[in-house]
């Protein structure tokens, strides 16, 4: 079929495809195979991007077809709107996710989030996506018990299609550019996790960075993996920040290679711990606080090059102590997960990376 059907001025602008077209079997079987071995796979089915569904994405985004998002590392592909709902369909994401996925993409190109590093590091870290807004609930995005990853969903096809981007449009290769040791599941799925507003005895943590009350929004965080914190003894809420905070600091995590080089946390907090905690803090500013002074190292715990490096770099506190990250600022508090109790998750981080907030 042509690439542009007969329309209306007002919408010709937004449905033009500009991109090569491939005769290719449409057949999911067939289409995989041939997608795998083209470089365009991560080893699960695609779905086939027909110019029909291209043109449906596009037309959600409510932005023309070429419009340039921006280019993604390492390759410094050109992310167009088309190309990246190209990567939407053949992830099964949905065409509704447009919107976040575009605001996605622009937060993971500004230069404080670094993609760059993220993409090319020996690290395992992939950008997550943490939402706001009423969007949660309009695209279905897991909040509750199971949303990092087991509960059914669009989370995932959203979370896959980010990682389609990365290897379509960014021209990341393991092994190639991308030095990353182990990686982890999230280099195939993604991240894409909603918090749980309506639970939380806080703001929103988007609100907390700046954008308006109510508005869909976007976080992105580098994150190296998930790390579970359990307890069943502390029933005050200082007596559990001070556990979770203890809970985020080991010698071998990235950010205590070298100096405070920006490197941020991020902690989902369990609605029920997140009403103890609140009910022994004035607001979300102690919480950070007291996190942050838990999360901390004994320089005298670290093996002895680690303690001649710290004093180098000017890391150790006038407490003999090396804090995790440089400023409780650098503690960031979502509310998600199930009603269970018993556990927050930490999602630790990659070196010289800030998440960014983007609304949508």
């Amino acid at each position: 079929m042509d690439a542009v059907d007969d329309c209306g001025d007002a919408t010709c602008e937004i449905e033009s495809l500009v991109s090569a077209r491939i005769d290719v079997d449409d057949e999911l079987g067939s289409f995989t195979e041939f997608a795998t071995k083209a470089g365009w796979g991560d080893g699960l089915p695609l779905v086939p991007p027909t110019e029909v569904l291209v043109r449906d994405y596009v037309r959600a985004s409510r932005r023309s077809a070429d419009e340039v998002v921006g280019e993604v590392p390492p390759r410094n592909g050109r992310a167009t709107v088309e190309k990246i709902a190209i990567n939407a369909v053949m992830a099964g994401a949905n065409a509704d996710a447009m919107p976040l996925l575009v605001a996605a993409m622009e937060a993971m190109l500004d230069p404080s989030f670094n993609l760059l590093a993220l993409n090319t590091t020996t690290c395992s870290v992939v950008p997550g996506l943490f939402v706001n807004g009423p969007a949660r609930h309009e695209l279905n995005i897991a909040m509750e018990a199971g949303c990092f990853g087991g509960v059914a969903g669009p989370s995932v096809g959203i979370g896959r299609a980010t990682r389609l981007i990365m290897r379509n449009i960014g021209g990341q290769q393991i092994g190639v550019n991308s030095k990353s040791v182990f990686g982890q599941p999230g280099r195939v799925s993604g991240i894409c996790v909603a918090e749980w507003e309506e639970r939380s005895p806080w703001a929103p943590l988007a609100t907390r960075r700046g954008a308006s009350p109510g508005a869909n929004a976007v976080t992105v965080h580098g994150v190296t993996g998930t790390i579970d914190v359990a307890d069943i003894y502390c029933h005050d809420g200082a007596s559990l920040a001070a556990l979770i905070g203890r809970s985020l600091a080991f010698p071998g995590t990235n950010a205590y290679l070298g100096d405070h080089h920006g490197a941020e946390i991020l902690v989902c907090v369990a609605p029920p711990w997140a009403e103890l905690i609140a009910s022994s803090y004035l607001g979300i500013a102690d919480v950070q606080q007291a996190l942050w002074e838990s999360a901390s190292i004994a320089l005298t715990e670290f093996p002895e090059p680690h303690r001649v490096a710290h004093l180098e770099s000017g890391r150790v506190g006038s407490d003999g102590r090396v804090s995790l990250v440089e400023s409780p600022e650098q503690i960031i508090v979502v509310v998600c997960g199930g009603l269970a109790n018993l556990h927050a998750l930490a999602c630790h981080s990659f070196g010289p990376t800030r998440a960014v907030t983007q609304t949508f």
